[in-house]
């Protein structure tokens, strides 16, 4: 219930996802009426044929956007991201993914699931694109205000899921500043570059923004308030150069059939900045598996967001979490 245009995107974007994992299985949680109208109305988007893999689950509450969290934990606990949370506690599900409103969706999975002990506050965690793979950065809007501390303890989250994620035994990290010197940054890069040097973790320094890119380190980290518009920005770029590509393509030149037979490599270039292939943002820190898809996803976005949540649960990524925080003494 949560997307721009929900139901229907969920709808799409959960054939999507059973079409390419055969192993699936999905839980939809909302208000039955407006699910079935929109599975109705749209014949050509029906679960029908996975139907054995689909069970909906009536939630007769739904939180808006702009509804304040706190309110909402307190007054709809019949809303969809309430029962999905409640659904993952009790081992129903085992993971979550909702493209709500993504304050809800973690004040929900921090009263009903909990944090990871000796975790000071999760974290929300995406995959930019690169030269060659991509680069975990995070946070990118969890936490705006945020202590030297706290980016220890991303890095350290980070650093753990990197390593599944990308089969790597130790993932680099590196601290988002303004300049790759010590000396650079303000006060909470000053003193967060000091407890990453010495944290054990493989810390290359500081790295600047063009360096998520080429692929510098495997771990970017930053407080939410610059994740997030670090995001916002990569999600704006993308579509207006899906936008300049299409005007390229309609405008009139002698070399109009040369662009037509490239036109398959610049979409792929293009695609891979795209937003709806990040497969949206996965909590760490919490005890159990939770991916906040954005507002505008699209079927496809949404698919990459589900695909996201079942990695995450084969990969075991919020126990590995867990383990870490138990072998480690995160400083205070």
């Amino acid at each position: 219930m949560g997307s721009d245009n929900a139901p229907l995107v969920e709808l799409e974007g959960a054939k999507l996802a059973l079409k390419e994992l055969p192993d699936l299985q999905l839980l939809l949680v909302g208000k039955p009426e407006i699910i079935q109208e929109a599975w109705d109305s749209h014949h050509d988007s029906t679960l029908s044929d996975f139907a054995e893999r689909v069970e909906l689950i009536p939630a007769p509450e739904v939180i808006g956007m702009h509804e304040p969290p706190a309110e909402a934990v307190k007054k709809k606990r019949n809303s969809s991201i309430a029962l999905c949370m409640a659904l993952h506690k009790q081992g129903k599900a085992q993971a979550v993914v909702s493209a709500g409103n993504t304050g809800a969706v973690m004040a929900f999975a921090l009263t009903t699931l909990s944090a990871i002990p000796g975790v000071h506050r999760p974290t929300l965690a995406v995959l930019f694109p690169r030269i060659k793979g991509s680069t975990l950065v995070l946070d990118v809007g969890a936490n705006v205000d945020t202590k030297p501390s706290n980016l220890l303890q991303f890095a350290m989250m980070g650093a753990t899921a990197a390593s599944f994620l990308f089969r790597k035994a130790n993932p680099t990290v590196g601290l988002l500043n303004i300049g790759q010197e010590d000396t650079k940054g303000n006060e909470l890069t000053l003193a967060a570059y000091h407890l990453l040097k010495e944290s054990g973790l493989n810390f290359v320094g500081n790295i600047e923004g063009n360096d998520i890119l080429t692929g510098k380190v495997d771990v970017v980290v930053c407080d939410g308030f610059v994740g997030n518009v670090l995001l916002k920005y990569g999600e704006g770029l993308a579509e207006i150069l899906r936008g300049l590509l299409i005007d390229y393509f309609e405008s009139e030149s002698k070399y109009r059939l040369r662009r037509w037979f490239s036109r398959p490599v610049l979409e792929e270039f293009i695609s891979r900045m795209d937003y709806q292939e990040h497969g949206g943002a996965l909590m760490l820190g919490v005890q159990g598996n939770v991916v906040v898809a954005h507002g505008r996803s699209t079927p496809q976005a949404i698919k990459n967001a589900i695909r996201t949540a079942y990695h995450a649960v084969k990969d075991k990524i919020s126990q590995h979490i867990t383990q870490t925080f138990t072998t480690k003494e995160p400083s205070e």
